[in-house]
C-alpha cells in the first residue's frame, strides 16, 4: 500500500505495540497462577510484587493501546507531515518500552517517578498527534 508507506515507522510502532501487549497477556496470567490466583483476579497492590507490577504492566499496555491506535491512525488517515506522525508515534513505543522495563524491574517509586515521567512523555505525544490530527481534519 504505497497510500501508506510513508507512515512505516507509524505503523511499525503501532504493531510493536500490539504485540508486546499481547506477550504481556500470558506473562501476567502465569504470574498471577504462579500465586494461586483466580483467572481475571488482580494481585494485591503491593509494588514490591512482581505479579502485581507484571500484572499492572500489562493492564497500563491494554489501557493505553486504544488511545494510541486511534490517535495515529487518524493522523494517518488525515494526511498529517508523515515525519510528526513518525516522530511522535515513535517516541510514544520507545518511552513505552522504557516505562515497561522501569515498570516490571520495580524501578524508581510506585509514584512520581520515572514511571511517571515516561507515561507523560507518551501522553504529551499522543496529545500532540490528537491535535495535529484534528488541526488537519478542519
Amino acid at each position: 500500500m504505497e497510500l501508506f508507506a510513508e507512515y512505516g515507522h507509524a505503523i511499525a510502532s503501532l504493531v510493536i505495540f500490539t504485540l508486546i501487549v499481547l506477550f504481556l497477556s500470558p506473562l501476567s496470567a502465569l504470574a498471577k497462577q504462579g500465586k494461586g490466583l483466580a483467572p481475571g483476579a488482580t494481585p494485591e497492590q503491593d509494588y514490591s510484587d512482581k505479579a502485581y507490577r507484571l500484572n499492572r504492566a500489562y493492564l497500563n499496555g491494554t489501557e493505553t493501546l486504544p488511545a494510541y491506535a486511534s490517535l495515529t491512525i487518524a493522523a494517518i488517515l488525515m494526511g498529517v507531515s508523515p515525519f510528526w506522525v513518525n516522530l511522535l508515534a515513535s517516541v510514544v513505543l520507545v518511552s513505552r518500552l522504557v516505562m515497561l522495563f522501569v515498570h516490571i524491574r520495580g524501578i524508581g517509586k510506585p509514584h512520581s517517578g520515572l514511571r511517571s515521567v515516561l507515561y507523560v512523555v507518551g501522553w504529551a505525544c499522543m496529545f500532540v498527534m490528537g491535535i495535529m490530527a484534528l488541526v488537519a481534519a478542519f
